[in-house]
């Protein structure tokens, strides 16, 4: 009785106060996230992934109304994702992979605990309904490596797989019953690691890159359909014929892509492995653009007995020798062939000027054509049906917005497609002409657009729930400060209501990654999207928050992604980090006496090192599975780190860039949450830093998840970990 009364008298003093929960965490967390949108090729039809909850689906829409409809009915928060989402040219069958990658020990995440652990298989399901069908199994061995290829006739699918690559008959796959295995058989079997499969326009060759750690090759194989003994064909499985090897040299080879007329394939080179290099310098990643002859495919005893070789490819495009010309990270999504108004034209991204943009350069070589000039950064790129133009978003005119925009691949004046106060993502043309994105804003999470003549039609509004708290949520304002070098800094200030008259406790939020831009809006990242959910969340509960989009992050520039003394080398992002502190303490809001961080992977380093080294500013702290200790990764990121000459002294750099540089200063309490099957951050990570808590007599707290992997899998784990996270700062802010 006497703890009832306790509680009704502070529920009394936080009205009295204004500060009474305007929501509840799992109604901001209702929000549902999509993502993966594609279009069929001749159908006017698009297909999507919605995340509602934990329970994940596929949904298709059809011109012109594009009304929802969901085609897969997987039940419940079961932690299984859905990616690499394809749809065959007439748009009658998607194509997917479900469960996640795999991790050192060949497993596939597994945090429900099930007695027979989830694989990550390759799906196809009729986008009129039914039950999804088995294809095969896919067990992506790296992260980021789903990436299911469909053929032009849109009877086969090729991915990458635990041995090679896989490819299975998608019209098999459909009147199988599903079982066990699928109709899905190695592709292809070869020394390395297979990346980046690509059709030929035809469908009779398979493109694809080979990785063999000191050097990468591009392979083409052509297709052989397999044979009965007497001699009718088989539907179900395809091989690998005669491999053609375009220049195979000491360097580096991507990105493998192929002309209209299927008789070039263009492809990125970077230099080879090299011995003995000192690596505390920040490297620079020079790279040039090649363009291969392809022959023909070749079939049955035909293709026996011809060798394979090609003609040597040619240099069309190299970079230079700075930093900024170095290759650019998502490079991938741009590059490819393009028609112009001469004949055929390379598209890729530069980064020379400082600002990621598109140029174009004919296929003979020449002089690259500028597409997207000014001081801004383009992201998604798509092309248009015909080949002729680029869709692409970009943060033209305002750097923390991101819209969709148009441009020839020849050249010319860049049109707006969509603009305002929100955001769009992912843009692709419909079959018909249409343009659709995905699209977010301050109170709005990421689903499916239409934006074609510049309207805003919102697809997909029927799936946000009715208790989702879209009128109580607050509009955050973009603000800029100085870092302590005079950088110009940018972040999202989220300022409650009940504390424009009173001073309240603050917190500064970090993203992970870092190559990530958080916004005045839902992100279109699941992770981050979350996270956003959550500082609205903490704002609701009386914090003022200041989201930091420090150095290291993207759509700010080369200079600003790449500082040279950043990461492990000094990690100058800190300093933007405790910039806003100050930005926060100058705020007659911000009771500075009470101010906290909190952020995750790359965003839960840096809470780590402000407790570390400013426990006097940052009172306590939540890491979402943080980095702690640098110089453990540098075998691994560095190549060839053993026998650096100056690893000695990057190892003495990389732990005073980290926090477990400066224990002896960490007073402030901390947070920690983990899960234990973690592939990007090791788990080690935590273990090692709670026994140098244990040393310092630093007050800690454990939130550990088994079988979880960095990105929670299970809604419900998200929501108890942010419940964790409001306590804590309560209990240490409040």
């Amino acid at each position: 009785m006497k703890r009832f009364i306790h509680i009704s008298a502070l529920i009394v003093l936080f009205v009295s106060l204004g500060y009474a929960q305007q929501f509840t965490l799992e109604q901001i967390m209702s929000a549902p996230f999509s993502e993966q949108l594609v279009a069929a090729k001749s159908a006017p039809r698009i297909a999507w992934i919605t995340n509602l909850s934990g329970v994940r689906n596929i949904f298709v829409a059809d011109a012109p109304g594009y009304q929802p409809r969901q085609v897969t009915h997987y039940p419940g928060d079961n932690g299984q994702t859905i990616a690499a989402l394809a749809i065959t040219p007439d748009g009658k069958t998607l194509v997917y992979a479900r469960g996640t990658e795999i991790n050192d020990a060949g497993d596939s995440a597994n945090p429900q605990g099930l007695p027979v652990p989830p694989k990550q298989q390759v799906w196809a399901v009729s986008a009129d309904g039914g039950e999804p069908k088995l294809l095969g199994d896919m067990g992506c061995p790296y992260e980021g490596c789903e990436d299911i290829q469909i053929s032009p006739d849109g009877k086969w699918a090729v991915w990458v797989a635990k041995k090679g690559l896989m490819a299975a008959s998608i019209d098999e796959g459909l009147r199988s019953n599903g079982t066990q295995n699928g109709p899905g058989a190695q592709f292809a079997e070869m020394q390395g690691t297979p990346n980046s499969p690509r059709w030929s326009p035809d469908g009779k060759q398979i493109a694809f890159e080979i990785n063999r750690k000191t050097h990468a090759l591009i392979a083409v194989a052509d297709v052989n359909q397999m044979y009965e003994q007497n001699g009718t064909l088989r539907h179900d499985s395809i091989s690998a014929g005669r491999i053609q090897w375009l220049s195979p040299s000491v360097d580096r080879d991507a990105l493998p892509r192929w002309s209209s007329d299927g008789k070039q394939i263009a492809f990125v080179r970077t230099p080879g492995a090299e011995n003995r290099l000192p690596i505390i310098p920040l490297p620079v990643h020079p790279w040039s653009i090649w363009v291969a002859q392809v022959k023909p495919a070749l079939v049955g005893a035909e293709a026996a007995n011809q060798a394979a070789t090609t003609d040597p490819a040619k240099e069309i495009w190299h970079s230079g020798t700075t930093s900024r010309d170095s290759v650019p990270e998502f490079l991938g999504a741009a590059f490819g062939f393009a028609q112009g108004d001469a004949g055929a034209r390379v598209i890729f991204v530069s980064e020379h000027n400082n600002w990621p943009h598109l140029y174009s350069i004919p296929v003979t070589g020449g002089e690259p054509v500028l597409l997207t000039p000014g001081e801004y950064s383009i992201e998604d790129v798509a092309q248009s049906r015909d080949h002729k133009a680029l869709i692409y978003t970009s943060n033209e005119g305002n750097l923390d917005t991101r819209h969709v925009w148009r441009v020839a691949a020849s050249g010319g004046t860049p049109t707006p497609i969509s603009k305002g106060d929100a955001f769009e993502f992912t843009p692709v043309e419909a079959a018909n002409g249409d343009i659709l994105a995905l699209g977010s804003s301050a109170n709005t999470p990421n689903l499916p657009l239409n934006i074609s003549n510049g309207q805003r039609q919102e697809i997909a509004a029927s799936l946000i729930p009715q208790q989702f708290p879209k009128p109580q949520l607050l509009t955050p304002t973009v603000v800029t400060f100085p870092s302590t070098d005079n950088v110009t800094i940018h972040g999202q200030l989220f300022m409650p209501p009940q504390c424009k008259n009173a001073k309240c406790p603050a917190l500064i939020f970090t993203h992970g990654g870092p190559p990530r831009q958080m916004l005045t809006g839902f992100s279109y990242m699941n992770y981050y999207s979350n996270a956003y959910a959550e500082n609205q969340y903490l704002a609701s509960r009386g914090y003022v928050v200041l989201s930091v989009n420090y150095r290291n992050g993207i759509m700010y520039g080369h200079d600003f992604q790449y500082p040279t003394n950043g990461v492990w080398r000094g990690a100058v992002e800190y300093n933007d980090v405790v910039a806003g502190a100050k930005y926060l303490q100058s705020l007659p809001q911000v009771d500075a006496a009470h101010m906290g961080l909190w952020g995750g992977s790359y965003g839960g380093f840096l809470t780590a090192m402000g407790l570390a080294h400013d426990s006097d500013i940052f009172k306590a702290g939540v890491d979402y599975h943080g980095v702690h200790d640098w110089s453990v990764f540098l075998p691994e990121w560095e190549e060839d780190a053993k026998n650096a000459p100056d690893l000695k002294e990057a190892i003495a750099l990389a732990i005073k860039s980290s926090p477990v540089g400066a224990m002896e200063t960490w007073r402030s309490p901390v947070l920690l949450v983990h899960g234990d099957d973690d592939r990007n951050v090791p788990f080690r990570q935590d273990t090692d830093l709670v026994q140098r808590l244990k040393k310092q007599h630093v007050e800690f707290q454990e939130m550990i998840f088994p079988d979880e992997i960095h990105d929670l899998l299970l809604w419900r784990d998200w929501i108890n970990s942010y419940r964790a996270a409001q306590q804590f700062f309560d209990q240490h802010l409040k």
